[in-house]
């Protein structure tokens, strides 16, 4: 982990509605990290985790390895779709959209990349307090539907937006016009982003969905369907929409079961799916 005066004692974190998932996400992603045989190597999420005063296990449940394993090979899924891209276009410029206490920064980059996370102003104010600030990395306390961070870009070297268990907590007109303003401004460039399924978000929002651990996160308001892969695929400058399998991982169930599923078209987009839109010519 980068250097950092250490905190004079764990930082009392106190967040509600959809910036409090920030720390369900981080939970999660820290009981990966710490199994020897993690799936993802994140230990700025164990020092993290440690540096809040917060009731995880009270206030989520325990954690459990199926959800764990989830989290990381998500995360894992989307440094691998940017490693990918800065291959290609290593001066490139990540574009976290509510990127929470989210550490992809410091796991993806080449020493030539520039960073801006963008988030809620309650969101930031615990990430600039937990996080080494970076010369590379810019930080910006702002709602990702005010594209107005879209013309402080340098968009000549190529833009990498990232938008990760952020949309599913938008309404559907609100998902469409910011992707719709994305592929219109980034000349060169891509946009992931994972959703729910339509069906899941409406059991969702009607608060059908089960939750064994006594926790309730904000209902999903957006699920993706047909109708919006087909309204994503005809924007201009879209050249391709892909959906993006998670790596295999460990266990059975992650191993053999969830590539296969993901393998099956309507399978693979009911539950929870990630997404490429790529933008201009690089691949």
């Amino acid at each position: 982990m980068p250097d950092r005066p250490p905190l004079p004692r764990p930082l009392a974190v106190d967040l509600e509605g959809v910036p409090e998932t920030l720390l369900w996400t981080l939970y999660h992603r820290a009981a990966e990290a710490a199994r020897p045989d993690a799936v993802l190597r994140d230990p700025m999420a164990l020092g993290l985790l440690s540096a809040i005063d917060f009731p995880f296990e009270e206030r989520f449940g325990k954690a459990t390895p199926a959800w764990s394993q989830w989290q990381a090979l998500r995360a894992l899924t989307f440094d691998r779709e940017i490693t990918r891209y800065l291959a290609e276009a290593p001066d490139a410029t990540v574009v976290a959209l509510g990127e929470g206490l989210e550490t992809q920064f410091w796991r993806v980059d080449n020493g030539r990349l520039r960073w801006v996370s963008i988030d809620l102003p309650e969101a930031v104010e615990v990430r600039e307090r937990l996080l080494p600030a970076a010369p590379r990395l810019r930080v910006v306390a702002a709602s990702a539907l005010d594209t107005a961070w879209l013309d402080e870009l340098d968009r000549d070297r190529g833009v990498f937006v990232t938008a990760q268990g952020l949309l599913m907590y938008l309404e559907r007109e609100q998902v469409r016009g910011l992707l719709a303003t994305c592929a219109e401004r980034i000349a060169d460039g891509a946009v992931m982003f994972d959703a729910v399924g339509r069906r899941l978000s409406e059991r969702s929002r009607a608060g059908k969905l089960e939750r064994r651990d006594g926790y309730a996160p904000p209902p999903w308001t957006w699920g993706i369907d047909a109708d919006d892969r087909r309204f994503l695929r005809s924007l201009p400058n879209v050249t391709a929409l892909d959906r993006v399998r998670l790596p295999p991982g460990r266990g059975a169930a992650f191993r053999y079961v969830a590539p296969l599923v993901q393998r099956v078209p309507r399978l693979g987009t009911a539950f929870l799916s990630v997404h490429r839109m790529r933008l201009g010519g690089r691949v």
